[in-house]
């Protein structure tokens, strides 16, 4: 997670100095804090309408229970969690560095070994959340922080446990990102985040999503009816990634023979920078 956008006292929860801001999203704001030992924590506070919500409040502890499923190398580990002035709060280990995303924007597509080693750790998370019984459902890059330690795959907000049949009453997910089936209301299953892992691969090598347009209806059109573009990702990542972004989830490859086609190919030569 990057450094807030403000350094400025926000007030405490539950014994939590608030020192600034990380990030705003649909459920509530993720805050960077102080322990009562000093240690430096996110914490993430479920916003006031979601809060008067019971199903909103059972959606949001839920995050809690599937993110310790998953192997603590691969995603930020829950701390502590609570109610704080009638609202659900959650506090995750601070992971310093930035989303993918924003690495993209500021300094340009990954290329190389750089991207090489960027697709199998991803891959390798994923294999670890779906290895515990979770399907992330928005796998994309604002969701992955390049940690000091390597990515971690983070936000498990509208996440579901496998043994679970996963339908959907509404889409979830990120246009440009999200999986077909999850647009047409059909089950979610690991296949989703595959697609969604391929997605955020083209965005990593080439700065754009697979299915572009000039609207969100036109990508989710694209999303359903159009090839994606996989031009500008290099060989041999490029036919991977190609068929992660099938429109059949039956077609994609798992995480695991994902992992396994990653790490047996030839390794990408060098990038030379003049």
């Amino acid at each position: 997670m990057s450094r807030p956008r403000s350094g400025d006292d926000l007030g405490q929860v539950a014994g939590y100095r608030l020192t600034g801001l990380l990030g705003e999203g649909g459920q509530g704001a993720v805050y960077l804090g102080l322990s009562p030992s000093g240690g430096e924590v996110a914490i993430k506070v479920l916003n006031a309408r979601m809060s008067e919500d019971p199903e909103g409040r059972r959606r949001f502890f839920r995050q809690v229970e599937l993110a310790r499923r998953v192997a603590p190398f691969c995603t930020a580990r829950v701390l502590d969690t609570g109610m704080h002035d009638d609202r659900p709060y959650i506090v995750s280990e601070y992971v310093p560095g930035d989303p993918l995303d924003r690495v993209v924007r500021t300094q340009g597509p990954r290329s190389g070994g750089g991207l090489e080693r960027l697709a199998v750790a991803t891959a390798t998370a994923l294999a670890a959340i779906h290895r515990a019984g979770v399907v992330h459902r928005d796998f994309k890059p604002g969701n992955v922080i390049l940690g000091p330690e390597g990515p971690v795959v983070i936000d498990f907000g509208i996440s579901h446990a496998l043994d679970h049949v996963v339908t959907q009453s509404g889409a979830f997910g990120t246009p440009g990102f999200m999986a077909p089936e999850q647009l047409n209301m059909g089950p979610i299953g690991p296949a989703a985040d595959v697609f969604g892992w391929a997605a955020t691969m083209v965005f990593a090598a080439t700065g754009r999503r697979p299915f572009t347009g000039d609207s969100v209806a036109a990508v989710l059109r694209a999303l359903l009816y159009d090839e994606p573009d996989v031009s500008g990702v290099p060989e041999p990542l490029r036919p991977l990634v190609a068929a992660c972004l099938d429109k059949n989830p039956d077609r994609r490859l798992t995480a695991d023979a994902l992992v396994h086609a990653l790490t047996t190919h030839p390794a990408a030569p060098p990038t030379i920078r003049e």
